[in-house]
């Protein structure tokens, strides 16, 4: 589709649907204009086109351009008039939701689940043969759950069948009914052993949708998620959003199928990864759920922490990580008592926003911990294939407990980009950078960025009909580039010289040594590159190994170039004092609250 010039996409989210414009100009794609509506799925309206129409019709107020007729959408683009294609993604109505089974819980269970989470769901739980439960429990927890639809898989292909069949059995038995429509049945899609097919039709093709599809471990060494994931995303506009008021309509005007939108996003990272040769590590912060997405090694992986977010569940963040975890953040003494209210008060009253900087300080300790403890949830899902090893007895193959390597290596990853409120909109970009530092840890050279306006969903679902207008307005309009982070990993004590550096800046050349515990801030402009030659020491690494030296070129940001000598992992004095002391410095060090302490 390259004669698309003119391009109008929403994203449908559970509160509010966004609406952009994005134009051909002098032979670029840019974002031009934005609009919002409150999201119209539920009472009293029941349609969610009312709120698609209304976000669009603030983009016509803005831009001059017809691009409604009624309710419906002028087609082609003509001079002031029109678009070429209008798109969307959505995640109204609680997203999509699935349950997903395998017969081994940390094999054929792990890439259900990969598949499901990379296809943009809500993983509710994850049913195996070998998970413990006993088979009643298996079967009234299927029929509490109540997902959009069922992944099931198990098996290599021509191995044992008896497994994933008696996995089908429990889903018969349970009988469970889909969250919406009465005479509606639930989709099952089997992505497992070939040999098995007939059986599970047999036992699943009366009661369920029931779709076959490739099996996504057909060997121990092979992962196959391609073909499950893409009729996950059929089924999803087939079954789950045709239940939905107004979708029918909605599907009826767009030029390409509606995405989720957490799948939409996936796409945008792996379409970047591809098209700049990168590794991207990617995070949306949300009230209720922290989203994580990596593409390593041109493999994609998707998690969400379901019970991680800044508002709805952040008591959750504070029994995951515990009361100690978040203080060490805290740049002053704070009362334990007080700390606890603080975060009662955000989950009963969610849409407040930090009015003090005392606020500010502990809204965003609480976000370094929310998204420590995801990221550490994707490190465990985001591995090598388990159960490869060349020699074992099948009780070995029931009793994997995680031989995968983790396929996040924090040295190899060259963009990290955080989007959320808490990092998109805080007071300062230096603080972003801050937090991401803190709760990813990256290594070597990193660049930092932040989703300006939560663009990605739009951007992906565009990526799947013009990818290289996608990609161009990604880095544009949708990124604002925060600086670049430089960590030497390495043993040392306290003072001890971790590197030397020399920095040629614009204005002049800095050059130096870092000391383990030290933060450096070197401003440099987005638009700007400087040469930096590092030689760290003999127990130290940048990238080449360690002491070997490196030269590279940098690219600046709103926070220009950070040198990062606190070592990994990140290690903050038990002591109360000391800790407060250190969290001081390198506030100081980067200037996160110039009026503060």
């Amino acid at each position: 589709m390259d004669n698309l010039n003119v391009i109008i996409a929403t994203d449908c989210g559970s509160t509010t649907t966004k609406a952009i414009l994005i134009e051909k100009k002098d032979g670029t794609y840019r974002q031009t204009f934005r609009g919002e509506a409150p999201t119209t799925v539920e009472a009293p309206f029941e349609d969610v086109t009312r709120g698609v129409l209304n976000a669009i019709q603030e983009v016509e107020e803005l831009s001059g351009r017809t691009i409604l007729d009624g309710e419906t959408i002028v087609t082609p683009a003509e001079k002031d008039r029109g678009v070429d294609i209008y798109i969307s993604t959505s995640s109204a109505g609680g997203g999509l939701q699935m349950m997903v089974a395998g017969v081994v819980q940390t094999m054929t269970g792990e890439s259900a689940q990969r598949c499901a989470l990379g296809a943009g769901a809500i993983v509710m739980d994850v049913l195996a043969s070998n998970d413990g439960r006993r088979p009643h429990e298996k079967i009234e927890r299927i029929r509490q759950l109540r997902p959009d639809m069922v992944l099931l898989s198990g098996g290599t292909d021509g191995g044992t069948v008896s497994h994933v069949v008696e996995l089908a059995e429990f889903i018969s038995a349970a009988d469970p009914r889909p969250r919406f429509g009465t005479g509606f049945q639930l989709p099952v899609i089997y992505a497992g052993n070939k040999d098995a097919r007939k059986d599970i039709e047999g036992v699943l093709g009366d009661k369920t949708a029931l779709t076959i599809s490739d099996n996504i471990r057909p060997t121990l060494e092979e992962e196959n998620l391609g073909p499950a994931r893409r009729v996950i995303h059929d089924l999803f506009l087939e079954h789950v959003m045709a239940q939905a008021p107004g979708y029918r309509k909605l599907m009826g005007w767009t030029g390409a199928p509606i995405m989720p939108t957490p799948g939409a996003v996936g796409l945008m990272m792996q379409s970047v990864a591809k098209q700049q040769n990168i590794n991207v590590v990617g995070v949306d912060i949300g009230g209720a759920t922290t989203d994580i997405f990596s593409v390593f090694s041109d493999i994609f992986n998707r998690t969400v922490s379901a019970n991680l977010g800044m508002s709805y569940s952040i008591s959750n963040v504070l029994a995951e990580a515990g009361l100690e975890n978040i203080m060490r953040w805290v740049p002053f003494q704070i009362d334990e008592a007080d700390l606890r209210d603080r975060i009662k008060n955000k989950m009963i009253r969610p849409t407040t926003i930090p009015h003090l900087l005392e606020e500010l300080q502990v809204e965003q300790a609480i976000a370094r911990e929310a998204l420590r403890l995801a990221f550490v949830q994707h490190r465990a899902l985001a591995v090598g294939l388990k159960g490869i090893q060349a020699e074992r007895t099948l009780s070995d193959v029931f009793d994997q407990t995680g031989t995968g390597e983790s396929l996040i290596q924090m040295m190899d990853l060259d963009l990290l980009v955080g989007s959320g409120g808490v990092l998109s909109h805080a007071p300062r970009r230096s603080q972003t950078a801050a937090m991401l530092i803190d709760a990813f840890q990256p290594e070597g050279v990193t660049r930092l960025a932040v989703d300006s306006i939560f663009m990605m969903p739009h951007l992906g679902v565009l990526s799947s009909v013009h990818e290289q207008a996608a990609v161009e307005v990604f880095e544009r309009d949708c990124l604002i580039y925060i600086g670049t982070c430089i960590a030497p990993t390495g043993t040392g004590k306290p003072g001890n010289t971790c590197l030397s550096y020399k920095l040629d800046l614009p204005d002049g050349t800095q050059s130096g040594t870092l000391k383990m515990g030290e933060l450096r801030h070197f401003p440099l402009d987005t638009e700007q590159e400087a040469p930096l030659t590092l030689r760290p020491e003999r127990a130290w690494d940048v990238g080449a190994g360690p002491g070997q030296e490196i030269q590279i070129s940098v690219r600046g940001g709103i926070a220009g170039i950070i040198l990062d000598g606190i070592g990994r992992p990140i290690e903050i004095s038990q002591d109360e004092q000391e800790g407060v002391a250190q969290i001081h410095a390198w506030n100081r060090a980067l200037d996160l609250y110039p009026n503060g302490p």
